[in-house]
């Protein structure tokens, strides 16, 4: 029973420690791609493209269909 819990709490810090080093790996290839476009800033609520629900103006500040394409 113990096991268990140990076994879980440390997958539980594994997956954490994936995330933020998935996150880090994104921002340094945003970084060294700056002709994909900018980085896209996770401090906000959601995918504006999805419709993400906001209730603040999150999303009206940028519009993707006006970014030109390269």
């Amino acid at each position: 029973m113990m096991s268990t819990y140990l076994v879980t709490i440390g997958l539980i810090f594994a997956i954490m420690l994936g995330g933020i080093a998935v996150e880090r790996l994104y921002r340094r290839f945003a970084a060294s791609n700056p002709q994909l476009g900018p980085f896209r800033d996770t401090s906000k609520c959601g995918s504006c493209t999805a419709g993400s629900g906001c209730s603040d103006d999150a999303c009206s500040d940028t519009d993707p269909a006006a970014a030109p394409r390269r």
